[in-house]
């Protein structure tokens, strides 16, 4: 087989993340980042107050548009 694969962006590695409208609904980890060594998927809500921090890893997502 010669289809390319995609790989994922490995989960958690940075601490602030920027997100944009086209993002949402908002999850950590996003869904790019691979599962298997993170935390469950979480939504967060976003939208209320323009950022807001993961409970499990402590990663900050900030709303840009």
């Amino acid at each position: 087989m010669t289809a390319a694969t995609a790989h994922p962006t490995q989960a958690n590695a940075e601490q602030r993340y920027v997100v944009h409208r086209g993002d949402l609904p908002l999850s950590c980890p996003l869904p790019s980042m691979a599962l298997w060594n993170s935390h469950p998927r979480v939504y967060l809500p976003v939208e209320a107050e323009g950022e807001v921090q993961c409970p499990y890893c402590g990663s900050h997502f900030v709303l840009e548009d």
